[in-house]
């Protein structure tokens, strides 16, 4: 039996708190279509979801980045398979209702046991061994799984675990009584939830407004209001800071930073992203089936000169697919991805490669350096043989029959190996189920060793072998960890903080120092 108990942290008395600001205006890359937590795994929509949704355990961003009591004071890890949770009490929801043990219960079993089909993928590829949650007569909440789970405390602080309101959800629309799909449709435009921040507004694709929530369980928010504009363009989020139109923006690439930094008035923070740009390969294409192909195409790309021409020197190139944000799991010994164009030269030989074309998609502006990384990569390929060709579109073809290469990006979505490479490749996880990635009962055999066992050895040794698979017969390729900056106005005082999942945009009390009007 494992236990771990954190007594609630004392509220600070109001006298103790900064004065609090009025507004931040903030120009950013990217917004979704739509705000549901338990939906969402893109790096567009997970930057908005901390400013206005608590899970039951939180992380200490300010500090150590361990676990840290959220709406949950304190919980014990009852058994391998059962772990129960003490609530706060006195929570709100934006809409005013106080959160009940049945709302805590309906969140967690929306994804577990999930009818709306946006959950039953987030079900598959990471909560797939939940089986339930329930509340107890004393009001406590209990959360079951099949099999024996060594990271209970880290899947149940993700974001896919925000608890929302039960009767608010279900009242949306249709039966006041029944969660239906169009009660999620509607939540994922009008979203509420716990956070310090009300979502007041929200333009799908354009616009979120927040407002300080008075309510909220913890410390005020430092800002009356906050503003995300959608500003698509780098040189036109540039001009906005510079003008004044907007307090902060973000994604700035490297050869970027000169034009805030040399502004006295404005300066840049960054750091590298917990978050791998790749290359995916669909390992069921006829062009591609052949292994032999794939490491070539892997072989020929030099990734450090990417770094220095495409990042300075900044981003961060991996020998195998892991993160320092992994502790114990973290193996950079390892070396499953190298540089070794004559290498490549002699695989294509020996696989007969006929000088058939291999298309390689690319938004053209979503990835920070996606598209000059795209042509830096078909000059590279071009240097051992391989007859490339840029497809840039507008959709996301991860899923079509027709895709052969592509960029894409596997973030940290919590950090263990398991919360980066096996979300997107483990079995039956995204990339399978799209019928791009193949898996045999050997994998699933390494995969369930390294999954489930409670030794970090054991964890280590298994996840070496499916490295070990990944190098023989490659359907992803790591580029590099992008550097990403933001820019803002000289007074603010604000930095990505590394327990974070990528691109959070946290504006929560003690993250942010507000500048002085």
């Amino acid at each position: 039996m494992k236990k771990v108990l954190i007594g609630t942290i004392a509220a600070a008395t109001l006298a103790a708190q900064p004065a609090l600001a009025q507004e931040l205006r903030v120009g950013v890359q990217n917004m979704n279509n739509y705000l549901d937590p338990g939906s969402d795994h893109s790096n567009a929509g997970s930057q908005y979801y901390y400013n206005s949704f608590d899970t039951l355990i939180d992380r200490d961003h300010d500090g150590s980045g361990d676990f840290a009591p959220g709406l949950a004071t304190d919980w014990e890890i009852v058994s391998p398979q059962m772990i129960e949770f003490t609530l706060r009490e006195g929570v709100k929801f934006h809409d005013g209702s106080e959160m009940t043990p049945e709302d805590v219960v309906f969140s967690l079993n929306r994804m577990f046991s999930p009818t709306y089909p946006p959950y039953l993928v987030r079900k598959r590829d990471r909560l797939g061994n939940f089986t339930r949650a329930e509340a107890t007569e004393d009001g406590k909440v209990r959360v079951y799984t099949a099999k024996p789970e060594p990271i209970f405390e880290t899947l149940l602080s993700m974001q896919q675990t925000m608890i929302v309101p039960k009767d608010y959800l279900r009242g949306l629309t249709g039966h006041p009584e029944v969660d239906e799909v169009s009660d999620y449709e509607a939540f994922g435009l009008a979203p509420v939830g716990t956070g310090p921040y009300r979502i007041a507004e929200f333009v799908p694709g354009e616009r979120i407004v927040y407002e300080r929530f008075d309510d909220f369980w913890g410390e005020p928010a430092p800002y009356e209001r906050v503003i995300a504009s959608r500003i698509p363009e780098t040189v036109s989020r540039v001009t906005a800071l510079r003008s004044g139109e907007v307090d902060m923006i973000t994604n700035l690439a490297p050869d970027q930073l000169d034009l805030v930094d040399n502004d006295p008035s404005l300066k840049t923070a960054g750091s590298v992203t917990p978050l791998f740009h790749v290359m995916i390969m669909n390992v069921n294409h006829p062009e591609l089936e052949d292994p032999r192909i794939r490491r070539a195409l892997s072989l020929a790309i030099d990734r450090d000169l990417l770094n220095e021409s495409l990042w300075g020197g900044m981003a961060e190139v991996p020998s195998t697919h892991t993160m320092q944000e992994f502790g114990e799991l973290y193996m950079p010994e390892l070396e499953t991805f190298r540089h070794d164009p004559e290498e490549a030269r002699r695989l294509l030989d020996e696989a007969g490669y006929d000088g058939a074309t291999i298309t390689y998609d690319t938004h053209s502006a979503y990835y920070t350096n996606g598209l000059m990384a795209a042509q830096a990569i078909m000059e590279m390929w071009d240097a051992v043989g391989v007859n490339g060709e840029i497809n840039v579109i507008e959709s996301w073809t991860g899923c079509t029959p027709e895709l052969m290469t592509r960029n894409w990006s596997n973030p940290m979505y919590f950090a263990d190996p398991f919360g980066s490479f096996g979300v997107m490749w483990g079995p039956d996880g995204p990339s399978e189920s799209c019928d791009r990635f193949n898996t045999d009962e050997a994998y699933q055999e390494t995969w369930e060793r390294f999954r489930f066992s409670d030794s970090v050895e054991e964890r280590r040794s298994a996840y070496a072998e499916l490295m070990e698979r990944i190098e023989q017969d490659p359907p992803v390729l790591p580029l590099y960890r992008p550097y990403e900056a933001w820019g803002m106005r000289e007074g603010i005082d604000w930095q990505p903080l590394p327990s974070h999942i990528p691109y959070v945009l946290d504006f929560r009390a003690g993250r942010i120092t507000p500048a002085s009007n």
